[in-house]
């Protein structure tokens, strides 16, 4: 198993096991020991993993931070834990006591579900009071994944980490900011753009005018890119079809519907979906054999990209969301879920679609 599914179950379990952890050495044991460990490090090693680590500082004496990452008997990392219902506040915290007195560059707040990681970009030797990366493990995004991969003890290296934080933390800031700008333009934000091309009286009037305006535009901008690169890929998946695929296309049997319509959006619940099918299915079989289309009416999860070899089916775009899965006789079978969460009841019967799949690919052989 690679890295990003490692931490995608990590999160699967968190998601699995939060509402049963009732303190906050449950959370410790159950939800961040694993995370550790997932990064490489060994938690029952206290030259690696050092519990309660212990800094005097002043005159405060016997202070303890709960966890501290050592490397060459000094710590690189320290972690301050919370129980995952606590809110993250870094007022009196150890972490801003402990960073300066060490050699640690990185400190780390978490409640098991959320992981904020601090350095001193704005001061050297004292911690920023904002994080420059923030995790929630629940909600992973793969360009997440690649920057926690940083801190795995394989490819941790403090000044590769400190190159990006910065443009981590202030993109972390900015994309909110740009956000709540495109969805409801701010006063400064209408007037400067009106009058690039308005030369007149901005009155009230005109003012809400240009604001639903420019509010349109950003849509439209977004829609134009979504179109294009949708468009782009189309234009790959024509060149890449194969005969095999025409031939499916003109049988009797269920097949994915080509993706030939530009208003066709893939989501992101839907690509969450698709990396809870894979991972589920992953323990001892090619992951990469496992992959997804979209069509008009519902996403696909196929195996070996074959519209014939359908794993299961997601009806995500209405207001019920469903798994459909083929029975034996090749007809849909739909199951309602509330949420992503629901595919998790449903492994059984994914597996045995997977296997029904490969039994149908060997007899075909």
């Amino acid at each position: 198993m690679d890295f990003k599914d490692t931490i995608k179950a990590i999160g699967e379990r968190i998601a699995r096991l939060k509402d049963s952890i009732q303190t906050e050495e449950a959370t410790k044991t159950a939800l961040i020991l694993p995370f550790l460990n997932a990064l490489g490090y060994d938690v029952f090693d206290p030259h690696e993993v050092s519990p309660e680590f212990i800094s005097d500082i002043g005159t405060k004496k016997g202070e303890k931070v709960d966890y501290a990452i050592m490397r060459d008997g000094h710590p690189i990392m320290l972690i301050e834990c919370k129980h995952h219902n606590q809110s993250l506040t870094l007022h009196d915290n150890q972490l801003l006591r402990y960073f300066h007195v060490t050699k640690a560059r990185f400190g780390i707040l978490t409640n098991g579900v959320i992981y904020r990681f601090y350095t001193d970009l704005i001061e050297p030797n004292k911690m920023d009071q904002k994080p420059f990366l923030e995790i929630n493990l629940t909600e992973m995004k793969d360009a997440q994944v690649e920057e926690l991969k940083k801190f795995h003890k394989s490819y941790f290296d403090v000044e590769s980490i400190l190159t990006n934080a910065s443009e981590l933390k202030y993109m972390g800031q900015l994309k909110p900011l740009i956000l709540q700008e495109m969805n409801d333009p701010s006063d400064a934000l209408v007037r400067y753009i009106a009058k690039q091309v308005y030369p007149g009286l901005l009155h009230a009037k005109m003012f809400d005018y240009f604001k639903a305006l420019i509010k349109k535009g950003f849509q439209q901008i977004i829609s134009d890119q979504i179109t294009d690169r949708l468009k782009s890929a189309l234009t790959k998946e024509e060149m890449l079809e194969t005969p095999a695929a025409a031939t499916a296309n003109a049988s009797n049997e269920p097949v994915v519907e080509a993706k030939k319509d530009p208003t066709i959006v893939t989501t992101a619940e839907e690509l969450e979906g698709f990396y809870i099918v894979r991972a589920i299915l992953r323990e001892g079989f090619d992951g990469e054999r496992i992959v997804h289309r979209d069509a008009q009416s519902y996403f696909a999860i196929l195996l070996d990209d074959n519209n014939r070899k359908p794993i299961c089916r997601l009806y995500m775009n209405g207001q019920k969301k469903s798994i459909a899965f083929l029975d034996e006789a090749r007809k849909e079978v739909k199951y309602e879920i509330k949420s992503l969460n629901d595919i998790y009841n449903y492994q059984e019967q994914l597996k045995k679609s997977l296997e029904m799949m490969l039994a149908e690919s060997k007899k075909k052989e």
